[in-house]
């Protein structure tokens, strides 16, 4: 048996799968059509030397159904030995993911490595989505309430209370002219101070260096595993000798 990478094998997988559905389902039209399957054969005998000659009638039969089986079996045999070989691979095709020399994952199968670049993918988009902290204001970390604050700011409450503005003064014959206008008085102060559950943008930033490392590992690892070398597997031709024999 010839050795095969894992990654060659896949390659070709995706053409096999199509070329064998194609061909199995043409054989599968071929099969419903009762013309292609039937043949004829008729000659024609006057009752005596006088009457009508007419010529003989044929019709061949076009599609054998026993050579349709064993043209699906050749096709399917190729599918079933490259997904044999491609399965029995990711049984032994293995790697290690690491990052900055140190290993997360020992020798983890294709299937987890793939498992783990989906899942990666879909964290990242996660970590990259996370509530960041405003930078317009000055963030600490508070013990007592276990989040971020901002250090106390003072704000004024103010009311606006009427005043008069005498522009004349009463006389004996007219009243005093008042004009009434409003002034901001400070009635009071405002203490506030900001609390958020948001994260740094340094952290969300560590995060996603973080996920982006692992990702890049996971690749390298599955591109070692794939380049594990295997046995090409023959099982199509008993399964289908049994099947069709």
């Amino acid at each position: 048996m010839a050795a095969t990478k894992l990654n060659q094998i896949i390659a070709v997988e995706k053409g096999v799968k199509s070329k064998s559905f194609s061909e199995l389902t043409e054989a599968h039209h071929q099969l419903l059509k009762p013309a292609l399957l039937s043949g004829i054969a008729r000659t024609y005998q006057p009752k005596d030397d006088e009457g009508e000659q007419l010529p003989p009638e044929s019709t061949r039969v076009q599609v054998k159904a026993e050579d349709v089986l064993q043209r699906t079996a050749a096709s399917l045999t190729r599918l079933f030995d490259v997904t044999a070989t491609k399965d029995w691979a990711n049984c032994v095709a293995k790697a290690d993911v690491a990052v900055d020399g140190r290993v997360l994952v020992k020798d983890a199968p294709v299937t987890y490595l793939l498992f783990l670049e989906k899942q990666l993918t879909d964290l990242h988009t996660f970590v990259k989505k996370l509530p960041v902290l405003d930078a317009a204001e000055s963030w600490a970390l508070d013990a007592s309430s276990d989040s971020w604050k901002t250090d106390a700011v003072q704000t004024y409450r103010t009311k606006r209370v009427p005043r008069n503005h005498v522009k004349a003064e009463a006389t004996e014959k007219h009243p005093a002219q008042v004009e009434v206008y409003y002034e901001d008085v400070t009635i009071g102060y405002w203490t506030t101070v900001k609390f958020s559950g948001a994260l740094p943008a340094k952290r969300v930033n560590e995060l996603l260096e973080r996920v982006e490392k692992l990702q890049q590992a996971v690749k390298f690892a599955r591109e070692e595993a794939n380049g594990t070398e295997t046995t090409d597997q023959r099982v199509g031709e008993a399964v289908f000798g049994y099947l069709f024999g």
